[in-house]
C-alpha cells in the first residue's frame, strides 16, 4: 500500500510515517500543507492519503479543501481525513458524492494502531472508515430531519455499525445476534432505501451515505 501523508505537526507526521513503515506500507511522501499534498498525489498517485483537516497557512480547512479536490480529481485514491474534533460540515462534505474510498477519524484513533490501520486499509480498498463520534453527530442531525423513518430501531443500529466499517460478523457480535439476522436486516435496509442488486458491492456504502447525508 502506497501512502501520502499530509500533516503539519512534525511529530505526528513522523510518528505516522514510522507506524506505517513498520507495517510494511510505503510512504511515498510526507508533507505539511495542502498545496504540497496535491503535488505529491499528482506525482506519486498513491493508493491512499492521510490528511489533517487544519493545515497552513490559516489552520482552518486547508486540508479538507485539498481532500475534496483529491476526491474529485483522483477518485481512485482513497482519502482518510484526521481531525482533532468532529466538524460536522466538513464530514458531510467529504462523505457526500463518491460512495467509497473515504474516511474521517479523530486523531485520538491513531493511538489505537489496529483500528487506524484497519480503517486506512479499508479506505485504500475503496471502502469507508467513519469515526463513531462522527456517525453519532450526523445521526443526531439525520434524526432531527427524520429522513429514514421507515427504518426500524434495530435497522438503524445495523446501519450505524455498517458506517463504522464492521463486517456482518462484527455487527452480529456487537449486537449479540446471529449473522443470519444481520443479513436479513441489511437486506431490509437495502429494500427500504431502494438500493438494488445492480448497485453491486457499493450498496453498503451507498446505504451509509444516504443515511448520513439526508
Amino acid at each position: 500500500m502506497r501512502v501520502v501523508i499530509a500533516e503539519d505537526s512534525v511529530l505526528l507526521r513522523e510518528g505516522i510515517v514510522r507506524l506505517l513503515e513498520e507495517q510494511e506500507c510505503t510512504v511515498v511522501a510526507a508533507v505539511g500543507d495542502g498545496d504540497e499534498l496535491l503535488k505529491a498525489v499528482a506525482h506519486h498517485r498513491p493508493d491512499v492519503c492521510v490528511v489533517d483537516v487544519r493545515m497552513p497557512p490559516t489552520f482552518t480547512d486547508e486540508g479538507l479543501r485539498a481532500a475534496l479536490v483529491l476526491r474529485e480529481q483522483y477518485p481512485e485514491t482513497g482519502v482518510l481525513v484526521l481531525s482533532q474534533y468532529v466538524e460536522e460540515r466538513y464530514a458531510s462534505e467529504l462523505i457526500g458524492g463518491n460512495p467509497g474510498g473515504v474516511g474521517y477519524l479523530l486523531k485520538d484513533r491513531v493511538a489505537d494502531v489496529d483500528q487506524f490501520l484497519e480503517g486506512l486499509r479499508r479506505v485504500a480498498d475503496g471502502g469507508a472508515a467513519l469515526d463513531p463520534e462522527v456517525i453519532s453527530q450526523l445521526l443526531v442531525r439525520s434524526h432531527k430531519a427524520d429522513p429514514l423513518a421507515a427504518l426500524s430501531p434495530r435497522e438503524q443500529q445495523v446501519l450505524r455499525a455498517m458506517a463504522e466499517g464492521k463486517s456482518n460478523a462484527g455487527i452480529a457480535k456487537a449486537l449479540v445476534v446471529g449473522e443470519g439476522a444481520v443479513e436479513k436486516h441489511i437486506s431490509s435496509i437495502f429494500n427500504k432505501l431502494r438500493l438494488s442488486s445492480a448497485d453491486g458491492d457499493h450498496r453498503r456504502v451507498l446505504a451509509v451515505l444516504r443515511f448520513l447525508g439526508s
